[in-house]
């Protein structure tokens, strides 16, 4: 039996992740490189109402006739498609900036609050994503790399490769467009892709990215089962040291996030988290911990409860005392 074409391992990909959705119009972020012109035509292919969002970053010379291009190939494959203009001055550089200017426009441009985007993100990229979470050192959940549904994003392709998609756009005959970004150095990712995995790949014999997207499935099982148990534990606004402090750390550390996060806290560090787990460990009651907000985590009477941090006082200009003159 001969092996399926491109297109066809494409479109098996495209259809499994859709018959999980609710019917209805999807829309496709499509910057006209071969994954996301990939994803468009089977996206056609196996469902009405589909549309797709072009997001011009202005980051190019020539990004709007760009943008028009790609909506005059979708329309080649009759899905209709908008270009959304962004401005990309975010915080975290220009990678950042740009990714949080494309999600929000295209949360925005959904023709209904259920409307999910679909991404064309590949195996390949979810490698890179694991390799980038690895080397952060962040935790479990930035190496379980990207989830297939992570509401609204829906990303059909994480496990087909980047050299499948360009393959089936060439059985469509699709004019393909490689952004001239995705072979700039300066940028991290751009060098996993070029440099990093092909010496992987050539030391340790081939079959890196797949293992690397298995592993970001795994670790994705295991993070959500520990969540489960994490979220199963009612917490009080105080929390009691004493049946905290009996659950695994992995657990602990959870609970302790997600109540936290309950009290209006966010952005802690692995650091902090860390620290504030000190706390609820078995003990006398310690002084606390200082977290984002102005916050202070503290123990009293065997609970966990915030405090606004306290500053030391300024020293009072007229109570200082003088120099004694000699």
């Amino acid at each position: 039996m001969p092996a399926p074409t491109a297109l066809t391992v494409v479109r098996r990909a495209v259809r499994a992740s859709l018959a999980h959705l609710p019917d209805g119009p999807v829309l496709v972020a499509c910057s006209g490189g071969a994954d996301s012109l990939a994803l468009a035509a089977a996206a056609r292919a196996e469902r009405d109402g589909v549309r797709a969002a072009v997001v011009d970053h202005g980051l190019q010379d020539g990004s709007a006739a760009r943008a028009a291009r790609t909506v005059e190939v979708l329309a080649g494959i009759d899905v209709p498609a908008t270009v959304l203009a962004v401005t990309v001055d975010g915080p975290g550089g220009v990678e950042a900036a740009a990714r949080a200017a494309r999600y929000a426009a295209l949360r925005a441009a959904r023709p209904r609050p259920d409307t999910p985007v679909l991404l064309g993100h590949t195996l390949d990229d979810q490698a890179e994503t694991v390799l980038l979470g690895l080397g952060r050192g962040s935790g479990p959940r930035s190496i379980a790399g990207m989830r297939p549904w992570d509401d609204p994003w829906c990303r059909p392709l994480l496990d087909v490769r980047r050299a499948t998609t360009r393959a089936a756009c060439a059985e469509l005959g699709l004019p393909v467009w490689d952004d001239p970004h995705n072979d700039d150095r300066r940028f991290t990712r751009v060098r996993l892709r070029h440099e990093v995995l092909p010496l992987l790949e050539d030391v340790l014999a081939g079959g890196v990215a797949a293992a690397l997207a298995r592993t970001a499935v795994q670790l994705r099982e295991d993070a959500d089962a520990l969540d489960a148990v994490a979220d199963a534990v009612v917490v009080t606004p105080e929390l009691e040291v004493g049946p905290l402090a009996q659950l695994p750390a992995a657990v602990r550390r959870r609970v302790l996030r997600r109540w936290l996060r309950g009290r209006g806290v966010s952005g802690m560090s692995d650091a902090q988290l860390r620290a504030a787990d000190a706390l609820a460990r078995p003990g006398r009651d310690r002084t606390g911990v200082a977290l984002p907000g102005g916050l202070d985590l503290v123990r009293r009477d065997g609970r966990l409860d915030l405090a606004p941090t306290r500053r030391p006082a300024a020293p009072d200009a007229q109570e200082a005392p003088r120099r004694v003159r000699r």
